[in-house]
């Protein structure tokens, strides 16, 4: 059964108006492209002590490396790209509470630029977790100029639960506690709320 992402409610209805205006004008399937953009499959999400993809896509990058700005902690970082094909809904990576989440404004570069990371229009949002606090940030790209976290400081989630959105093609970063054991390489395909990344 199909399921779309509440953001994606108004492009939908103005694609549809589009369509139905033109109908008669010959087939026109503006509505389709704004219904598979924003579809919401359900996934299947791994039981275990495991850390699990936020977002569909390709992994970028795999480092380690230091996060000063909300963990202050040695971690490792795991980014994923979403191309316009992929599904945008984005999933906690595990079970946690939101600790803070946080709107940055910024430049709207090609996500997939390693400097798009910190540039680029993102949400943060820390995750205190049984592993450590965590965490998650939606990066805007070229296309994709708004991402939207449903979660605010205080809220809990499950491993796989659906927190946000970013619309059209964007990235993902996750920072995970150093003693991580990944799962996943450089390159690979992952689906959000069933990936194992670690």
């Amino acid at each position: 059964m199909y399921k779309s992402a509440p953001e994606g409610h108004p492009f939908i209805a103005v694609s549809g108006i589009i369509t139905a205006g033109v109908f008669f004008a010959g087939p026109v399937y503006s509505v389709i492209p704004m219904l598979y953009f924003f579809r919401d499959p359900e996934r299947s999400v791994p039981p275990g002590d495991v850390i699990i993809s936020p977002a569909d896509g390709r992994v970028i990058v795999i480092r380690d490396t230091t996060e000063d700005r909300y963990l202050h902690a040695e971690v490792k970082q795991i980014s994923i790209f979403m191309s316009p094909l992929d599904v945008h809904v984005n999933r906690s990576p595990c079970d946690g509470r939101v600790i803070m989440v946080r709107h940055n404004k910024g430049r709207f570069l090609a996500a997939y630029k390693d400097e798009a990371s910190l540039r680029n229009e993102n949400i943060e949002m820390v995750l205190e977790t049984r592993h450590g606090n965590i965490l998650v940030r939606q990066v805007a790209g070229f296309v994709a100029r708004r991402a939207v976290c449903r979660k605010a400081p205080g809220d809990l989630l499950k491993g796989g639960e659906r927190y946000g959105i970013i619309k059209f093609s964007s990235r993902l970063d996750v920072y995970l506690p150093k003693d991580a054991m990944i799962k996943v390489k450089t390159g690979d395909i992952v689906r959000a709320g069933e990936t194992i990344l670690a």
